[in-house]
């Protein structure tokens, strides 16, 4: 960790500086691809099947306007989208823009018209007439996984399995007298990420310049055009992605879109612009799902409360074709090493497979593996406490990482940078007053009882690697391999700072935060600070926003060039003030003596520099006021940020209802660059785990068609969901940032699920009812309790 400088005029890390974005945002005044319009503009619709797997014979066009549709006959040259893995065994997925052959989930794309307006694209593609033969669908991953399944999905595989993996730590045949093991299956259910935003694309080939431009709300611009040169046959030198304001991303904006590949073969075919913009039941119905997971998990814990090991077999269904960059392995081969959480244990067992199925692909949604892992984790934590008669807090106590065990490296090989779970557990605990609660329940459920509405309280605790480094990615074996995150800084001859940074900003606040790194390192008014993002003819190449990386890894390299720029400012500075480099400090606005009695200011720097170079001193860097600079972390296993999140709730038995009445969050950030943001972050997150826990399900039937392609069926919480939440700041540093920061973007969404159930299962455990799935909704509820009395 490098040397901070104090912050000037509150505006440095630390500072809850108000959001620099906002001006524009509240204004009205954001750039999103759906207010972007270009003359001759025409509007695409697809033709999507209304079959979850088919063999596709002929398409007719409507007559009269077969120049208006394409098919994958037409995209000449065009190539498919490949997502492998180098992990060995894992099946590759061939996945056509337009479907060739087959279809292999509802909503996949069988052709491509286009129009002056969306209406009439779609009037045009209700006209398409498509002969389809109906093939078996697998719809359940327990059948695709376990080899039960009527048919392969890609023909040329052995199976219906993407990938299978196996962690064995430790020696399972070891345990203490005493020891209790429990056993359950648990499941998350297939959802869609919901940002306000949905997918759009707009394209046009800029004949000046010889080059695609593709205009797309992108989290990864860079990757993207990686992913097009290699499907439309181009050098990445002649397409340029550009990502404008992005309404929240949350991984399902971090893929190569086929839309995107049909949309830039007609703009170079036709050399007019074209656009696509995603609807709410496109979003729905036919593009990719996240969180199906499903564990049958055992837990043993030693008489003395220590954890002793875990046994898990999970399955993730991860639909019918792999993504790009990230594949179809990531989530599940991700719960093998993450499963463990914070605890320290002495045994692990873990296989998973990612199954394939006729559904849409899944996705890395925000908190990717680690929200199933920690619902699977946690609440067998609870199981156990309730089975050894103690708090479930009292149990996590026993085998928790000790914080003068850091950096700790845990049984599957993370390296956990610092931290002190145990006093994060303790906090949230007395945060949400867990002994009042306890209090209140015996007294409105005193022994004996059965009361309509019961008061349950409940936590969990988890660990969330943020800025994975080259190492870990390339452990993965995808096609995405982060290496030195960089920035481009230049001083304008105004004296205003121009921060290039690689990573794009949909939501995380980042032409604040990093803002606030200049202002740390060189006293840089914010408002003199401007972050500019997401445009590769003008950003650094960098592998973009996904796991929690920006400000660990964005920072550090916004902070290591303006170091460096600071460097050759100095010089220029002490030459204007007649003196060493070593007399001069950075002030507010520029560089002074240090005795304060003259000082130069950025405009003066600039000035001297571009306009008056005669006053440069003769040993001048000549690189000038403008250099890129990269930044890696190391280790680069990345940091770990962690949150204890405890909550009350109210059941009610006769409908199933879950009311949240009390929540409280503890959390360690490391060094926050801005605890405003951070809370912000911490806030949507939270809401997103939410509904995870209680209401967001995307569930399919046995033909594989989806039954919530509307927001009439798609349920998502609101302001009136939420309840009172308060959230306490730890802030440990971690020792291998530059400043101590760690990845914190996630970590709100990961917790709530486990957290939330087992609030649930602790007022309903006198009855003797579990819910082992989410969400909670109310008809599990009333299940879990009709078992239990069934049972009885």
């Amino acid at each position: 960790m490098t040397q901070q400088h104090p912050p000037i005029l509150g505006q440095g890390i630390g500072a809850r500086l108000t959001r620099k974005e906002d001006e524009r945002f509240l204004r009205g005044q954001g750039q999103y691809v759906g207010d972007l319009r270009m003359p001759g503009a025409l509007d695409v619709a697809f033709v999507r099947s209304p079959l979850a797997h088919a063999r596709v014979g002929h398409i007719e066009k409507p007559q009269g306007y077969e120049h208006l549709v394409y098919t994958m006959q037409d995209l000449a040259g065009v190539k498919p989208i490949l997502a492998a893995s180098r992990l060995p065994g894992f099946r590759t997925s061939v996945q056509y823009p337009l479907a060739m052959e087959k279809v292999r989930h509802v909503g996949e794309m069988v052709a491509m018209c286009m129009a002056p307006s969306r209406a009439r694209a779609e009037d045009l593609a209700a006209q398409v007439w498509v002969d389809y033969e109906e093939l078996p669908v697998i719809a359940d991953m327990h059948d695709a996984a376990n080899g039960v399944a009527p048919q392969r999905i890609h023909d040329e595989w052995d199976g219906n399995v993407f990938l299978e993996t196996r962690v064995e730590r430790g020696d399972r045949q070891i345990r203490n007298p005493g020891a209790v093991t429990v056993s359950r299956k648990l499941s998350t259910s297939r959802q869609c990420m919901m940002p306000m935003e949905g997918r759009g694309v707009l394209c046009w080939w800029d004949t000046r310049m010889d080059q695609l431009v593709m205009v797309s709300a992108a989290q990864l611009p860079h990757i993207n055009r990686t992913g097009l040169a290699e499907c439309l046959g181009l050098d990445e030198g002649r397409i340029r992605v550009v990502s404008p304001d992005v309404g929240g991303g949350f991984g399902y904006k971090g893929i190569l879109l086929p839309e995107e590949i049909c949309c830039a073969w007609l703009a170079m075919h036709l050399k007019r612009p074209v656009r696509w913009l995603e609807d709410r039941r496109e979003h729905l119905s036919a593009n990719a799902n996240c969180r199906e997971h499903a564990y049958d998990i055992s837990v043993t814990v030693n008489a003395d409360g220590r954890l002793a090991g875990i046994e898990c077999d999970a399955i993730v269904d991860s639909g019918a074709y792999s993504s790009y960059p990230f594949s179809a392995c990531l989530e599940a081969a991700q719960i093998g090493s993450i499963l463990p959480g914070p605890y320290r244990m002495d045994d692990f067992l873990c296989r998973t497979r990612s199954a394939a199925t006729n559904k849409p692909p899944i996705l890395p949604y925000r908190g990717v593996a680690r929200t199933g892992v920690c619902f699977a984790l946690e609440v067998m934590m609870d199981v156990a406490a309730r089975a050894l008669g103690v708090e479930p807090y009292v149990l996590r106590q026993q085998s928790l990482v000790r914080p003068q065990d850091m950096p700790y490296t845990n049984i599957t090989g993370k390296t956990f940078d610092s931290g002190d779970y145990l006093s994060c557990l303790n906090r949230a605990v007395e945060g949400l007053n867990w002994t009042q609660w306890r209090a209140r329940q015996a007294q409105l459920q005193p022994a004996g009882a059965r009361p309509q509405r019961r008061i349950g309280i409940g936590l969990s605790i988890f660990c969330e690697q943020g800025a994975h480094g080259t190492s870990v990615y390339h452990g993965w074996g995808i096609p995405m391999v982060p290496g030195y995150e960089q920035c481009h800084v230049r001083l304008t001859p105004d004296g205003i700072l121009e921060v290039q940074i690689g990573v794009h900003s949909h939501g995380q606040s980042l032409e604040t935060t990093m803002a606030q790194i200049a202002n740390t390192v060189l006293g840089m008014d914010a408002e003199h600070v401007r972050v500019l993002h997401g445009d590769t003819a003008t950003s650094p190449y960098s592998t973009g926003t996904w796991g929690s990386r920006c400000a660990v890894m964005a920072g550090g390299a916004v902070g290591t060039a303006c170091e460096e720029l600071g460097m050759r400012m100095k010089r220029i500075a002490a030459s204007l003030l007649e003196c060493s480099e070593n007399d001069v400090v950075y002030v507010q606005g520029g560089i002074a003596l240090k005795d304060g009695s003259q000082r130069v200011s950025y405009a003066q720097i600039g000035h001297t520099w571009y306009r008056a170079p005669q006053k440069l001193p003769a040993d001048v860097n000549p690189g000038g006021l403008a250099l890129t600079a990269g930044y890696r972390m190391q280790p680069d296993g990345g940091t770990f940020s962690y949150a204890c999140h405890a909550c009350a709730v109210e059941v009610d038995t006769a409908t199933g209802f879950v009311k949240l009445l009390d929540y409280v969050v503890c959390e360690d950030g490391g060094v926050l660059l801005n605890p405003m943001v951070v809370e912000g972050q911490l806030l949507g997150g939270l809401a997103q785990g939410i509904g995870t826990a209680l209401y967001e399900e995307m569930p399919f039937d046995e033909q594989g068609q989806p039954l919530a392609s509307t927001l009439a069926d798609y349920i998502v919480p609101g302001a009136g969901e939420m309840p009172r939440v308060r959230i306490d700041h730890m802030q440990t540093p971690s020792p291998f940032s530059k400043f101590g920061q760690k990845g914190i973007g996630e970590g709100g969404a990961i917790a709530p699920p486990a957290a939330i159930v087992n609030a649930i299962n602790d007022a309903l455990a006198d009855l003797g009812a579990e819910v082992l799935c989410v969400p909670a909704s109310p008809p599990r509820v009333l299940a879990a309790i009709e078992r239990a009395e069934a049972a009885r």
